[in-house]
C-alpha cells in the first residue's frame, strides 16, 4: 500500500487495521490520496516563509482532493428520547463536526479525511477526539459493524504520512 509514496520519501504509518481496510475495502480512496500526494510539490520558499493561515501546499492538496470529488461535510449526531407512544420525541444531546474531505465510494463506503499540516497539537487533538466521539456514537464505524440501511460506514482507522 502506498508504495509509490514510500519510494518518493513519504513515511507511511497505519493504525487499527487501516492498511487492511484501505487495501481491501477502500482501494479507490487510496488511489485518490496517493495521486494527490504524489502531485504535491512544496517549494523551499513556502517552507521558510512566515506562518499565519493555510499554506499554499495545503491549499493545493485540498484543490487536488476537491477535483476528485472530495467535499467538506458537516456530520451531526442527535440523541432523542420518547417516553411513550403518545409523547413527543425530545432531543437530549447533539454533536456535530465539520470534516474537511469526505468522499462516498459506491453506495455504502464513505471515507473521511482531515488534513493537518504543521498544526498546533490542540487542533490535531480536537479533530482526533471528534472522530473518536463520532465513532462512539455510531456515526463513524468500521467494517465489523452492520447498521440500518441508508447509514453508510465511514472507515475510522487512522493513517498518517509525512515527508522525511
Amino acid at each position: 500500500m502506498f508504495e509509490a509514496l514510500k519510494a518518493k520519501g513519504f513515511e507511511v504509518m497505519t493504525l487499527h487495521h487501516a492498511e487492511a481496510i484501505i487495501t481491501h475495502d477502500m482501494q479507490e480512496a487510496a488511489t485518490d490520496l496517493e495521486r494527490v500526494l504524489l502531485d504535491l510539490a512544496i517549494p523551499i520558499t513556502e517552507l521558510v516563509g512566515g506562518g499565519g493561515g493555510e499554506t499554499q501546499g495545503t491549499q493545493r492538496m485540498r484543490r487536488g482532493l476537491a477535483e476528485s470529488g472530495w467535499t467538506k461535510r458537516n456530520v451531526t449526531v442527535r440523541k432523542y428520547v420518547k417516553w411513550g407512544d403518545a409523547d413527543k420525541e425530545r432531543e437530549i444531546a447533539s454533536l456535530s463536526h465539520e470534516i474537511d474531505h469526505v468522499k462516498i465510494f459506491g453506495d455504502e463506503k464513505v471515507f473521511a479525511l482531515e488534513i493537518e499540516w504543521n498544526n498546533k497539537d490542540p487542533f490535531f487533538d480536537r479533530d482526533l477526539e471528534n472522530f473518536k466521539r463520532l465513532h462512539s456514537e455510531g456515526a463513524i464505524f468500521d467494517r465489523r459493524h452492520h447498521y440500518a440501511r441508508n447509514v453508510a460506514p465511514v472507515e475510522y482507522p487512522a493513517i498518517s504520512a509525512e515527508v522525511r
